[in-house]
């Protein structure tokens, strides 16, 4: 199948950076989330990061406004009826999803391709609670979509190849990078990252070192990008706590048991950038470490 034209089903970070690049990318995007205020936020949010990436030079105005043009308002599931692919993009939670893909799945036509964004849950599983596991792959994005390279396809074991296949070349027309994973917990990215998080939680927890001093250390030591903390905070606490209790129920191995301390920080409804406050306070001027 040529994918001419997708919905996707939220429209937070995860969500619009997907819609940006699908547009970028000549494709029509159907925009649905559970308000028509969070749609106008997920818009408003992609026009300024086209802005942005045009006065970067990235893009041209009349490639800004082609792709703007593109995508479209879907405060009704009915509206994904004549979608080639929709992608759920909706928060790291299986209930969650689960409801959302027996929601949207009476709209879809029966060739439809339905593709779920998790960064850690049983495509398998997902695809079996619907009506076309045949049709049902992961797609996981990174994040910030416009700016991350890498996307991991997954397959579940009852997908098809010809839905595997339309989905490589989908992505390959945004100009992505594929990495193909197999269906385990948290695939290849989040099985080898989150771990490293947890640990840099365990690090703080125990006292070893400081938040600045875990984060410089590896900023400097190993000449990670971002610290392994404020990543956390950019990635949001609630999400890798959720990854690492699949790692941790799936693999059935102590060394993926959560942090208390991450658990903590999430009861605290402390997640991080979001939320303007997790292992750093974002309130102020500057970020400045909780503890």
């Amino acid at each position: 199948m040529d994918i001419r034209k997708i919905g996707v089903i939220g429209a937070g970070q995860m969500g619009n950076g997907i819609a940006h690049v699908a547009a970028l990318s000549g494709i029509d995007v159907v925009l649905h989330d559970l308000s028509e205020d969070r749609i106008r936020s997920g818009l408003a949010t992609i026009n300024g990061n086209m802005s942005r990436q045009l006065s970067k030079n990235l893009i041209t105005e009349e490639e800004r406004h082609t792709a703007l043009a593109r995508i479209t308002a879907g405060p009704k599931l009915e509206d994904f009826g004549d979608c080639d692919m929709v992608i759920e993009a909706a928060t790291e939670n299986e209930q969650v999803k689960i409801k959302i893909f027996q929601s949207v799945i009476p709209m879809l036509r029966p060739d439809a391709i339905l593709a779920s964004n998790t960064s850690s849950i049983s495509i398998t599983r997902l695809a079996s609670t619907t009506d076309r596991p045949e049709r049902f792959i992961g797609i996981h994005f990174m994040n910030p979509v416009p700016v991350m390279q890498l996307v991991e396809l997954i397959r579940g074991i009852a997908t098809e190849d010809d839905t595997f296949e339309s989905s490589r070349a989908f992505v390959a027309r945004l100009g992505k990078t594929i990495a193909v994973a197999e269906d385990f917990p948290a695939f290849i990215v989040n099985r080898i990252l989150l771990p490293m998080i947890n640990e840099a939680i365990y690090t703080l927890y125990e006292g070893v070192g400081s938040v600045e001093a875990i984060d410089t250390g590896m900023r400097l030591g190993a000449n990670h990008p971002m610290g392994p903390l404020q990543l956390a905070d950019f990635i949001g606490l609630d999400t890798c706590l959720s990854v690492m209790q699949v790692l941790y129920e799936g693999l059935a191995d102590s060394k993926y048991r959560p942090c208390p301390l991450l658990v903590k920080y999430v009861e605290a409804g402390w997640l991080g950038r979001k939320t303007q406050r997790g292992f750093y306070d974002y309130r102020g001027e500057r970020p400045i470490p909780t503890r």
